[in-house]
């Protein structure tokens, strides 16, 4: 008899913390580096700086995924 958590197996739910877990993690950082932004009065470049600076992380790592995806590797 395999081991549940909330009824779901080990594998399902590492299968949906990685698919919405995350994506609520990426979305609140956003969130997050917007409202820094916002509160230093960056303006539109620096902004920009603060996003690309804090959010490069994020970008490879949707990258990676989406590399994944195109080329069928599992």
């Amino acid at each position: 008899m395999e081991n549940t958590i909330f009824g779901l197996t080990e594998a399902q739910l590492t299968e949906v913390g990685m698919t919405y877990g995350l994506a609520a993690l990426i979305l609140f950082l956003i969130f997050i580096v917007g409202n820094l932004a916002w509160k230093a009065k960056a303006g539109k470049v620096g902004t920009f700086a603060l996003f690309l600076a804090l959010t490069l992380g994020m970008v490879g790592f949707l990258a990676k995924l989406v590399i994944q995806h195109f080329l069928n590797i599992q």
